[in-house]
């Protein structure tokens, strides 16, 4: 399907966007405010792949129209686009369910590569045709590969499929320290154009769906000097 919601109030850097994807096979959707992405969005009977959401806009930000997708769906693959360079509007944009960010200004380059590899992402995340059951079970959590869903004592925890791709990787390594640049490698590619610190977000994340006190964590541990483990003990 390849359809992609672009949010960006100023037009010339919307169509800059739009024809650059365009060119490579994507479905394109513009929205010149959040507000109007959210009335496509409630809308729309096709269904996105991925949004492309500016953070500075008249009106509704996009820190918030990417809460109130997420609120939607877990599945849409969502990049926050920024002028700014603070490091805590990139972690703000993660923290609210980005999957990525892209600071301005880009070159098509790295807006291809970074769409092109979210969209891979979704697509794993979709739901696939029925299949047999195949679960790892690791004390109270019970995660089916085939389902792409996480289970804690029975309870369905919702994952985002960046998120899933991580739980995926700790749980197919128990035990066992993961450095931040494997699990960079591992989720968002080796060609991927970012900093390592976009697993550490995702990592505080993950802790406050699936740990009892995200504040200590007893599952997802910090592994010092190393990077991240999933303990079973």
């Amino acid at each position: 399907m390849k359809r992609i919601m672009i949010v960006e109030d100023e037009a010339a850097i919307r169509e800059f966007e739009a024809i650059n994807l365009k060119r490579v096979g994507y479905t394109v959707v513009e929205a010149g405010s959040a507000e109007e992405a959210l009335q496509i969005f409630d809308n729309d009977t096709e269904g996105f792949d991925i949004a492309l959401l500016d953070i500075s806009m008249p009106g509704m930000d996009g820190f918030t129209l990417c809460k109130e997708l997420r609120r939607r769906t877990e599945t849409l693959g969502i990049i926050m686009l920024t002028a700014r360079t603070q490091e805590m509007d990139k972690i703000t944009g993660l923290m609210n369910g980005a999957d990525d960010y892209i600071t301005k200004p880009f070159s098509p380059t790295e807006l291809l590569a970074r769409v092109d590899s979210l969209y891979r992402r979704v697509e794993m995340y979709a739901p696939k045709a029925p299949a047999p059951t195949d679960d790892i079970t690791l004390g109270e959590f019970t995660l089916n590969l085939r389902k792409r869903t996480l289970l804690k004592n029975g309870k369905n925890i919702e994952l985002t499929q960046v998120e899933f791709q991580m739980i995926e990787y700790f749980f197919t390594n128990p035990d066992v320290a993961l450095g931040r640049t494997d699990i960079l490698n591992r989720v968002w590619g080796s060609n991927y154009f970012g900093e390592e610190k976009i697993v550490d977000v995702n990592i505080r994340r993950l802790r406050m769906k699936v740990e009892d006190d995200s504040a200590n964590p007893t599952r997802l541990v910090t592994v010092w000097g190393m990077g991240y483990k999933w303990n079973t003990h």
